[in-house]
C-alpha cells in the first residue's frame, strides 16, 4: 500500500508540472511556423494535432505554400518567379516530457525488477522547418533529439513540389513528394504515420515484437519519391518507389557506404509504394475509404549472419492495406473514427538460409479502429483496439528473453487503449494514456516463459506536448 501511494503521489506531482509548464506557453499552432506563415490558427487546419481538417488535407497537398507574410521576391527578364522566400524563416520547436509506468516492473539482473515509473525529461524535443522553400516548393522537415538515444536524428521529413492542372473542367492538384517514411506525406490520419488517436508513446515500456513493414519499421531508413494528384477534391492516387537511407551507418571501407553485408535490412533496387483513396465532404461531415500497399525485397544483412553476402539471398515483404476514416467538426463537439487493416506476406528465404526463421513463408496482419470525442476543441478522449496476428515461427519470434520473448513462437498481441486529453491552448497539450494488453508476443500468461503475463505490461503514460 505504501508502495502503490508512492506512485500516486509521483504521477499527481509530475501531472501539476506539466500544467505549470504549459502555462508559459503563448497561444501559437499545432506546428506553430505553419500559423506564422499563414495567420490562420491551429482549427484552420487541425481538430487536436496531429489530426487534419478538410482545410489541413488541402493545405498539405497543395504543398504547405498558402502565406500571409511579407516576402522576398526575385524576377527573370520573361516575368517569372525565380526567387520567393518568407522574411521571416517558418522554425518552430516541440517538446515533449513523460511519465511511464507498467503494471510489473521489468525484471533486471539476478531476479532484481528495474526502477518502474520512468520520467522523461525530455522525451523529445524537435526543430521544425515548416512551409515555403520556393515557389511550387514547400516542406514539412523534423530534426528531434530523443531521451532514448540521447542525441539528435533526422525524423519526420516530407518536401513536396505542388500545382494545379484542370482535367474534363474539373480541378486537379498534383504535385511530388520527397520523404522518408512511407505514409507520412498521407493526409488521411488513418495511415501509419500519423495515426490518430494514441498518435504518441515513449519508449520506456515494452511494446509487441513484430510489425509489417509499412507500419513503421521502415521509418528514417528510406528515402522515397512519389508522384500524387487529388482529382475534384475527392479522389487521390499516389505512387512512387523508395531506397534505403539509414541514418548513421559506416561501411566496411568507411564513410555512409557504400552499403554492404555489414547494413541490416537493405532495400534490393526499389521498393514500390501505391496509394487509392476517395473523400466526401458534406456539410460538417467529411469521410473517406482508401487502399496502400508496399512491395518490399530486403537483405537482411548482419541482423542474421556476417557471412550471408549483400548480393544473396533477400527477404520480400508484400504489404496491402485499406483504411477508413470519418469525421464531424461541430461548433462545440468533435466526432472522429479511423481505422486500418494491413496484410503482409513474407517469403523469408534469406532468414531461413540463415537460420533465423523457420518457415519460408508467413503471414502478420494488423487492424486498428479507434474514435475519438473533443469538446470546444479542450476536453476529450478516445478508446481503441489494435491486434496483430500471424505465422507461428520458433526462429522468428524466438523464446529465452524476458520480456521480449515469445514462448510459443507466436506474433500475436492484442489489447484496447483508452486516452483523456486536456488542451487549454491549441498549442498545448496533456493526455492521460493507459494500455492494455489480453495477448502479448503470443501469449496472456506466462508469454515469454519465464512467467511474465501480458497484463503486467499494461501501461499508464502521461505526456506534456507543447509547441511554440
Amino acid at each position: 500500500m505504501k508502495a502503490l501511494r508512492g506512485r500516486a503521489s509521483a504521477f499527481l506531482v509530475l501531472l501539476a508540472g506539466l500544467l505549470f509548464f504549459s502555462g508559459f506557453s503563448a497561444e501559437s499552432f499545432a506546428v506553430p511556423s505553419f500559423a506564422r506563415q499563414t495567420g490562420v490558427a491551429c482549427e484552420g487546419c487541425h481538430t487536436v494535432f496531429p489530426e487534419l481538417t478538410p482545410f489541413g488535407r488541402s493545405f498539405k497537398l497543395n504543398g504547405y505554400l498558402m502565406d500571409n507574410l511579407p516576402q522576398v521576391k526575385g524576377m527573370t527578364t520573361d516575368n517569372k518567379e525565380a526567387l520567393l522566400l518568407n522574411w521571416l524563416p517558418p522554425l518552430s520547436i516541440m517538446f515533449q516530457t513523460s511519465y511511464t509506468s507498467t503494471s510489473k516492473a521489468l525484471p533486471d539482473t539476478g531476479g532484481a525488477n528495474a526502477q518502474n515509473g520512468q520520467v522523461l525529461f525530455p522525451q523529445q524535443a524537435s526543430l521544425f522547418y515548416a512551409g515555403r522553400i520556393a515557389p511550387n516548393i514547400g516542406g514539412f522537415i523534423q530534426m528531434t533529439y530523443g531521451s532514448d538515444s540521447g542525441t539528435f536524428g533526422w525524423d519526420n521529413t516530407d518536401i513536396r513540389f505542388a500545382d494545379h492542372a484542370t482535367i474534363s473542367g474539373k480541378d486537379v492538384t498534383w504535385g511530388v513528394s520527397f520523404n522518408n517514411n512511407p505514409t507520412v506525406q498521407d493526409v488521411w490520419n488513418s495511415t501509419p504515420a500519423w495515426q490518430t488517436p494514441f498518435d504518441q508513446r515513449s519508449s520506456a515500456a515494452p511494446t509487441p515484437a513484430a510489425a509489417t513493414q509499412i507500419d513503421g519499421v521502415l521509418a528514417g531508413n528510406v528515402a522515397g519519391l512519389t508522384v500524387y494528384g487529388y482529382f475534384a477534391n475527392s479522389i487521390y492516387a499516389e505512387f512512387g518507389a523508395y531506397r534505403s537511407a539509414p541514418q548513421g551507418f559506416t561501411g566496411k571501407s568507411g564513410g555512409a557506404g557504400p552499403l554492404d553485408s555489414s547494413a541490416t535490412n537493405v532495400v534490393h533496387g526499389a521498393a514500390p509504394y501505391w496509394r487509392l483513396a476517395y473523400e466526401r465532404q458534406w456539410d460538417r461531415n467529411s469521410w473517406s475509404v482508401g487502399a496502400f500497399g508496399m512491395d518490399v525485397d530486403l537483405f537482411p544483412g548482419n541482423a542474421f549472419t556476417t557471412n550471408l553476402p549483400l548480393e544473396g539471398l533477400t527477404n520480400k515483404y508484400r504489404d496491402i492495406a485499406v483504411d477508413t476514416q470519418y469525421q464531424f467538426i461541430g461548433d462545440e463537439s468533435i466526432y472522429s473514427v479511423q481505422a486500418v487493416y494491413i496484410h503482409e506476406k513474407q517469403t523469408l528465404g534469406a532468414s531461413v538460409a540463415a537460420g533465423a526463421a523457420a518457415n519460408s513463408s508467413n503471414t502478420l496482419k494488423t487492424m486498428r479502429i479507434a474514435g475519438s470525442y473533443y469538446y470546444q476543441r479542450k476536453y476529450g478522449g478516445g478508446l481503441g483496439y489494435f491486434t496483430t496476428t500471424g505465422s507461428s515461427d520458433s526462429l522468428l519470434y524466438p523464446q529465452g528473453t524476458a520480456v521480449f520473448g515469445s514462448a510459443s513462437g507466436s506474433p500475436d498481441s492484442k489489447g484496447w487503449i483508452a486516452e483523456l486529453n486536456y488542451i487549454p491552448w491549441q498549442n498545448v497539450k496533456v493526455a492521460l494514456q493507459y494500455t492494455a494488453y489480453s495477448r502479448f508476443n503470443g501469449g496472456g500468461d506466462n508469454y515469454d516463459g519465464l512467467g511474465r503475463n501480458a497484463s503486467d505490461n499494461n501501461t499508464v503514460y502521461l505526456l506534456g506536448w507543447i509547441n511554440f
